[in-house]
């Protein structure tokens, strides 16, 4: 497979939602494939919340790419004959500007001062990508969780841009249950005595508890309970193995390894931000309601639920889909029975590498 991984600076700037400017930017981004001669074969590839550029293969660190049970050659999303682009969203800590960068104007970490960041932020600055790359149209624009936002303010914001967007295991926006989980791991990172307001990196110090502590509260949200039940149950864990003293169940010594893992490369500003803008979605917000605010789609969308998924559960594509058919848009909805509950968007099963196969092949 062919695989390109680029830092690219946009000296323009953007100006955010928020109204600041960023008067340049980099985005890390990968690429794999090829771009055809017509420039009509570009798909797009959206992260959730944790992910990152390095969605497929592995890299020089032999870390395996977040989707590569999808992204690959002759996988659903076929790098053998599709040019595809992902990129670290704009806050992100795996190379993008972020609250990691230097901030121009005063030399040090942006830290907490990084601008506050929104789903059509990230798809503007991609928008500034696609121009940089010269692809005058996405084929496909795809996402689970919060880069089938992406996806979906993709399909609204650039009607002419974007021909396909698959969203899945995604909704709208977040209820009032997906905030309030998204507060607490916030508040536990905030209250770190290593938190130090956000500039922890100018203290030479890294929040790890309140790191670790969040995402042992979103791995409980992303797992589905009857996965939980079938890979730990209530079995004890052997001591040769535990993390640490307190550990008694094999599911306590599961969050605690990831959490403690995931504390070790992801950033604490970073978290919040990223949270704060899944939060802060609505697609309907501009437009009082979801009817209208697609209005103008014209991209084709493939929805997809999983029964299992209770952070983001299949009546919520539902309502996407019911709003594009009141707008006559062609888009299909499927629910599927993936056994990881919210992360069953990331995984392989022969029906729904089939269906995103055949969506991204039909004409």
């Amino acid at each position: 497979m062919n695989t390109k991984t680029e830092l690219v600076t946009f000296n323009a700037g953007l100006t955010l939602e928020s109204g600041e400017k960023l008067d340049s930017f980099e985005l890390m981004v990968e690429s794999y494939g090829e771009l055809n001669e017509a420039r009509t074969n570009a798909i797009l590839v959206c992260h959730a919340f944790s992910g990152n550029h390095h969605a497929s293969g592995e890299n020089e660190l032999k870390e395996i790419g977040w989707w590569n049970e999808i992204v690959g050659p002759n996988k659903a999303i076929n790098t053998n004959k599709y040019y595809v682009v992902c990129c670290n969203n704009l806050g992100g800590c795996s190379g993008s500007s972020g609250p990691k960068s230097i901030n121009p104007s005063t030399n040090k970490p942006y830290g907490s001062n990084f601008p506050l960041v929104t789903v059509s932020d990230w798809v503007n600055s991609q928008k500034m990508l696609m121009e940089k790359f010269n692809i005058p149209c996405w084929h496909l624009v795809v996402g689970g969780s919060l880069g089938g936002m992406q996806a979906l303010q993709w399909s609204i914001a650039y009607p002419e841009k974007i021909k396909k967007a698959g969203i899945f295991a995604a909704a709208a926006k977040s209820s009032t249950q997906n905030i309030a989980m998204n507060e607490v791991a916030r508040e536990s990172i905030r209250k770190d005595q290593n938190f130090h307001d956000g500039d922890y990196l100018e203290h030479d110090v890294i929040p790890k508890n309140g790191i670790k502590t969040a995402r042992m509260l979103g791995h409980i949200t992303y797992l589905s309970e009857q996965h939980m039940n079938q890979r730990f149950g209530r079995k004890f864990q052997d001591d040769e193995s535990k993390v640490g003293l307190e550990v008694d169940f094999e599911v306590e010594n599961y969050l605690q390894y990831k959490g403690g893992k995931f504390s070790e490369i992801f950033d604490a500003n970073t978290y919040i931000l990223m949270t704060k803008a899944m939060d802060g979605y609505d697609a309907a917000s501009k437009s009082g309601n979801l009817s209208s605010a697609l209005k103008d789609v014209l991209a084709e969308l493939l929805i997809i639920g999983f029964y299992s998924d209770w952070l983001y559960p299949p009546e919520r594509g539902k309502e996407i889909q019911i709003a594009a058919m009141s707008n006559n848009i062609k888009s299909s909805y499927i629910i599927l029975n993936g056994e990881h509950g919210h992360d069953s968007f990331l995984f392989h099963s022969e029906r729904y590498s089939q269906i995103i196969s055949k969506f991204i092949e039909s004409k």
